[in-house]
């Protein structure tokens, strides 16, 4: 046998396969849950240099069959000292991007450009008492970050979580954040006593049933509550759904005398207006 032949056949197997690309601005997914067959979240690796502030949104999203980024506003859902990122998300069929990604797994890549920003943001408000988080179904997701915050309870006396959702499942992901707030060692001493949370349903019945905008417009929730009715000297608020939510909820904030700021003008309430909704 030639010496070139002995030598081919004990050299070490080389690895021909290109290897596994990597999406542009990757971070590594570390955990998914799905609470509903319409509902999951995801943790995800945070890059070293991102900076962000509770409530804040970036875009992620995956490569398409072109080999073109797709991606979609999603608010992050942890808070700015997490060293992980979190994200809650609805599930659509046919959807762009929510198609695919409804099936990531612990180990996959999603793309995350690390620019945060966004409107829902202690600084775009105006000092005050109380703050109100209003929002439906996945709008929750910035004040998952929010209540998260030992900023926000240092800055309020009072903070309400009102989270309207269609039936009682899709109410689990803000319920067991809540109830696990209260025995979080950062600010589990913070939270008490602080955080009302006002859970709705709109189509299976539940101990509380309506729209967001309805239980404030006829005031039930200040009821239910034991609250005073909303004014422009306490009170505070950030919303977060559709945009006809966001429409609705703005002319009832109004209605109670509170001006809509942003970050270079901070007033009473601030709107989330790039939250992505069903068609994602």
């Amino acid at each position: 046998m030639a010496m070139t032949e002995l030598a081919a056949m004990n050299a070490p197997e080389v690895n021909t396969r290109p290897a596994k690309p990597h999406l542009p601005d990757a971070q590594v997914v570390k955990e998914v849950t799905h609470w509903t067959d319409r509902l999951f979240s995801f943790r995800v690796t945070r890059p070293q240099s991102l900076r962000f502030r509770s409530g804040e949104f970036v875009m992620i999203g995956l490569m398409d069959d072109k080999g073109k980024p797709l991606l979609r506003a999603y608010s992050i859902a942890s808070p700015s000292w997490d060293e992980e990122l979190e994200f809650y998300s609805i599930k659509v069929p046919d959807g762009p991007l929510t198609s695919r990604l409804q099936h990531i797994k612990v180990g996959d890549e999603i793309i995350l450009r690390p620019k945060p920003v966004g409107t829902l943001v202690v600084d775009a408000l105006m000092p005050g008492k109380r703050i109100w988080f209003l929002a439906t179904g996945t709008g929750l997701a910035p004040f998952a970050s929010l209540m998260r915050d030992p900023e926000v309870y240092e800055k309020f006396d009072q903070v309400i979580m009102m989270h309207t959702c269609r039936e009682v499942a899709e109410l689990e992901y803000g319920r067991q954040l809540v109830e696990g707030l209260q025995n979080d060692p950062l600010i589990g001493e913070m939270v008490a006593g602080k955080l009302l949370y006002y859970p709705t349903t709109t189509r299976e019945a539940s101990p509380h049933m309506g729209r967001v905008t309805d239980n404030l417009a006829s005031g039930k929730v200040f009821a239910d509550l034991g609250l005073r009715q909303m004014n422009p000297v306490d009170d505070r608020a950030m919303v977060c759904g559709s945009l006809a939510f966001n429409v609705d909820v703005k002319a009832i904030l109004e209605g109670f005398g509170l001006r809509e700021g942003a970050n270079s003008d901070p007033k009473e309430f601030v709107v989330e207006k790039a939250f992505v909704g069903d068609g994602i």
